[in-house]
């Protein structure tokens, strides 16, 4: 067993088991040319909750208040969100193996591997974690060839919950199409105005 295993399993022993997961990728955060991430806590994620209970000025339609309302449902049952981002300024910057550290927490924090989806130099994993016979926790990594994703919900969630919260609390949009053909919006983001 080499060193790092030796100390992600004695980090692991040491963390109460409710504690997000650890993102252990400082290698990339080394070569990305950007690096963003949202942590919201329950409590933060009760003051969203709180804020989309709210009227704002102007009052929000029927419609508003009723997908507000199932957003407030949904992150009630959720404990934590953890999203991280690392853009890259050209393909090849990293390898699919310099994932493994964090596949490897997951594995000794009790997530499994759901399913793997790969394309055109894509690669889209999804891990769960249960908390008794219910999904208690969602992971998603999303490696593409200048970005690597990862989205990390604990609570009762399923990939359904999950595609409901996209585009929130910190969440990417395209998250939802997780087997859809990726690099869509960097495409349209680079094409020259006519």
């Amino acid at each position: 067993m080499n060193r790092v295993s030796l100390f992600v399993l004695t980090a692991l022993a040491t963390l109460p088991a409710s504690a997000q997961i650890e993102i252990p990728l400082d290698n990339l955060s080394a070569k990305a040319a950007n690096v963003n991430g949202v942590t919201l806590d329950q409590s933060m994620l009760k003051l969203a909750a709180g804020v989309l209970g709210g009227k704002g000025a102007g009052e929000k339609g029927t419609e508003d208040n009723a997908k507000n309302s199932g957003l407030q449902k949904i992150l009630a049952s959720v404990k934590s969100v953890e999203v991280k981002r690392y853009a890259f300024v050209e393909e090849g910057a990293y390898q699919m193996a310099e994932l493994e550290p964090l596949r490897v927490v997951l594995r000794n924090a009790g997530w499994s591997q759901m399913f793997t989806h790969a394309q055109d130099g894509v690669q889209n994993t999804v891990y769960f974690k249960l908390d008794g016979l219910q999904i208690g926790g969602v992971t998603v990594i999303r490696a593409q060839p200048r970005d690597v994703t990862i989205v990390s919900v604990e609570g009762v969630i399923d990939l359904a919950t999950l595609a409901e919260l996209a585009g929130h609390v910190g969440i990417p949009k395209d998250l939802s199409n997780i087997d859809q053909q990726p690099d869509q919006t960097r495409k349209a983001d680079t094409q020259p105005a006519n």
